[in-house]
């Protein structure tokens, strides 16, 4: 099986970098599934039901999100689709689905969403809820990714080695900055701490620097912008899966528009 993962999108220029760049993408990597982050697609904060049926119109089969996915005029659409899914370590009342199980013919995989707690809000334990939704997933498929939405590195990491031969990979989403240590673990699960954004390059993780350096220098909290201007890129990474669901090969890349 093969997998290309894009990273969170930012705005209208990361959808705009995504379809002006996704053809040569699917021409090189020739993915069974494609899937991004985008729940900072909309305005860099939230999704609407437009922009995620534009996505899925391109080829997407999936997006995965976070803890910008609960915009109030969203949520009816996250609640009737499995094509959108949220982080599956809220609590029981949130509306949508933390996991899915995608099939194209013979080919079954299942995506579970979770959300990191170190720096970010005090949610139901990442760790113990990957691992019984994987141990559930696993009666049905072996091939199986994790998108963590998470702040810590070593948390990342952590949930990594956690899942180390459980899922076929750990793929690290929500700093917009994509890492060099993309590797093969132990048990055959593939791992990348983030695997980058798409929107500006010349900006502050997809937002206009003369906002972000104004909120440093003075801590006077004010709204971010979406970058529009500047070379846009395109960041995420492609997996190849043996029939074991194990992964043989692990690769990140960065396009230029």
């Amino acid at each position: 099986m093969k997998i290309v993962f894009l990273g969170d999108i930012v705005g209208s220029p990361g959808r705009r970098a995504v379809k002006e760049l996704l053809p040569e993408l699917l021409k090189k990597y020739k993915p069974d599934f494609l899937m991004a982050n985008a729940e900072n697609a909309a305005g860099g904060y939230g999704l609407t039901e437009k922009i995620a049926e534009e996505f899925f119109n391109q080829g997407f089969d999936l997006l995965t999100t976070g803890n910008h996915i609960w915009k109030r005029e969203f949520l009816p659409y996250l609640q009737k689709t499995e094509r959108v899914i949220r982080p599956a370590n809220y609590g029981p009342g949130a509306p949508g689905k933390g996991w899915t199980i995608l099939t194209k013919g013979p080919l079954k995989l299942g995506v579970i969403n979770l959300e990191g707690r170190i720096f970010m809000r005090p949610l139901d334990n990442p760790f113990l809820i990957g691992k019984r939704l994987a141990e559930e997933i696993k009666k049905e498929t072996p091939f199986i990714l994790v998108d963590f939405h998470a702040e810590a590195t070593s948390e990342k990491v952590a949930l990594g080695y956690f899942l180390n031969g459980i899922v076929s990979a750990v793929l690290g989403t929500h700093t917009h900055v994509q890492t060099s240590d993309e590797r093969i673990l132990s048990q055959g699960t593939a791992y990348i701490t983030d695997v980058g954004m798409c929107g500006s390059s010349e900006s502050v993780i997809g937002m206009k620097i003369s906002q972000a350096l104004e909120l440093y220098v003075s801590m006077v909290g004010r709204k971010l912008e979406v970058e529009e201007n500047g070379p846009l890129k395109v960041e995420g990474v492609t997996l190849e899966l043996n029939s074991k669901g194990q992964a043989e090969r692990i690769e990140r890349f960065r396009l230029f528009l």
